[in-house]
């Protein structure tokens, strides 16, 4: 079973962290990822950095801007993580846009992960109809998770239908902004995860954008799986030490 559905089996509610690879400093990727298991986080979204992120925010783009900067590639990416199934077990999920992948190749690319031990991949600029036409069976072959999102814009529809093709959790966004810290959630996000958790959807939801404290984190786990956090773990790596982390994980998860 892949590592991602194992850890959803699990009964606790799930930390997920995101970060970008090569930030603060190119050859900080492992060592992050390291700290982050040793920290009891559940699963980490490696943000592969892009020219254009789209979803992202400011704070996630300037440490793609500044990743970039640093040398990081695809290419550079791979050779950071080809030994990391030495040192850890959680799920690792790549999550980044498709033009690189596109670049590299969709099959060696997916190919390559399955080598490293990726789990699972994030691509919110991947439509979901052109997944399922062109690139599912080869995702599948080796082995990788696709990871759908779904907003509050999206129709229950749309959301019916990604929960049919997908295989693991659905990333529910919190709200139709770009990512970032926020202070809490208001009535009409709180009711929209109400509302998705009433639909009784075979797959589990976890919820990304706009968690960044203990609050934040027990009010999106409160109708969900669990909850990913970027902006804010991106805030503490930018001016900490990797001693911060810990104490980060701690406060989150209110130890």
């Amino acid at each position: 079973m892949n590592r991602i559905n194992q850890k959803l089996q699990e009964d606790k509610k799930l930390l997920s962290i995101y970060f970008t690879a090569g930030y603060p400093n190119l050859n900080d990727t492992v060592r992050i990822i390291q700290t982050l298991e040793k920290s009891d986080v559940d699963m980490i979204e490696i943000g592969l950095p892009f020219s254009d992120p789209l979803a992202d925010g400011p704070t996630i783009q300037a440490s793609s801007t500044q990743a970039l900067k640093n040398g990081m590639t695809t290419e550079v990416l791979f050779n950071q993580l080809k030994d990391i199934r030495k040192s850890v077990s959680i799920p690792l999920i790549i999550m980044g846009y498709f033009n690189p992948i596109l670049q590299y190749g969709v099959e060696a690319f997916c190919k390559t992960c399955q080598d490293i031990g990726i789990d699972g991949l994030i691509l919110p600029d991947l439509p979901v109809d052109v997944y399922t036409e062109q690139y599912q069976s080869t995702f599948e072959k080796y082995g990788l998770i696709n990871i759908l999102l779904i907003t509050p814009q999206t129709s229950n529809e749309r959301i019916t239908y990604i929960d049919a093709i997908s295989k693991s959790f659905i990333y529910m966004v919190s709200s139709a902004s770009t990512t970032g810290v926020k202070t809490g959630f208001d009535d009409t996000q709180l009711d929209y995860f109400k509302r998705i958790a009433n639909m009784k959807l075979k797959n589990p939801l976890i919820v990304g954008f706009g968690i960044s404290n203990h609050e934040t984190f027990s009010q999106a786990t409160q109708f969900t799986k669990g909850a990913i956090i970027g902006s804010a773990f991106i805030k503490v790596i930018k001016t900490n030490t990797l001693q911060a982390i810990e104490k980060f994980v701690v406060s989150i998860l209110n130890k």
